[in-house]
């Protein structure tokens, strides 16, 4: 018998549950952490970490690039509704220009994980190693496969893409409501039309400022 979509979800979050059932099973807090924005060419590299709860699981949580923008905005809600705690921490253009755009994301993670009222039991990043007093364990590709990371992939992703909206009302013939800072080709067009504006990454575009 083919499995429902709803029999697929609870399937799913029992699979991406895994790494935290052990530290709920001991009545520990396990926080999630991940940004989004490492890879545009302007805006902010922003990042969550998320504490949630093991008794009330939300169906459809997942990594945040599987996921529908609407749908991501409707689990955003929920998510931030029944967090036991988070925090986000959005580190700017200005700064990654200034320290690069690892040790920007990697300032990130920390800042929102030291954003956090309760204190976590363990961490679990997407694939950054940090120097914490937290037991903390990166995974490769943990918004696949944690939970808690997953959440917190979400609430990085909805926030700086609300902040790139802004950014479109402020510049509008970019569009970045529609790219988000990506180096796609309208941005690229628009670069050539327009030029740089403050919110772009000026190491991101060496090639353009040397000419």
């Amino acid at each position: 018998m083919k499995e429902t979509r709803e029999e697929k979800l609870k399937r799913r979050l029992m699979e991406m549950t895994e790494y935290e059932k052990p530290h709920w099973g001991a009545d520990e807090h396990v926080a999630g952490i991940d940004e989004a924005g490492r890879g545009p060419l302007a805006g902010p590299v922003v990042a969550a970490c998320v504490v949630m709860p093991p008794d009330d699981l939300i169906l459809g949580v997942d990594d945040s690039k599987k996921i529908s923008e609407k749908k991501r905005e409707m689990l955003y809600d929920i998510i931030t509704e029944k967090a036991l705690d988070y925090a986000v921490c959005i580190i700017d253009e200005r700064v990654i220009d200034e320290i690069n755009i690892l040790n920007a994301a990697r300032r990130a993670f920390l800042g929102a994980l030291n954003g956090l009222t309760l204190t976590p039991h363990h961490v679990y990043t997407d694939a950054m190693e940090l120097e914490t007093d937290f037991p903390c364990t990166a995974v490769v590709k943990g918004d696949a496969k944690i939970y808690t990371i997953a959440a917190a992939s979400i609430i990085a992703k909805v926030t700086r893409d609300r902040i790139m909206a802004e950014f479109d009302k402020e510049y509008p013939e970019y569009h970045f409501a529609k790219h988000k800072g990506y180096g796609t080709k309208a941005h690229y067009e628009a670069l050539e039309k327009y030029g740089v504006l403050p919110i772009h990454r000026k190491t991101f575009l060496k090639k353009i400022l040397e000419r």
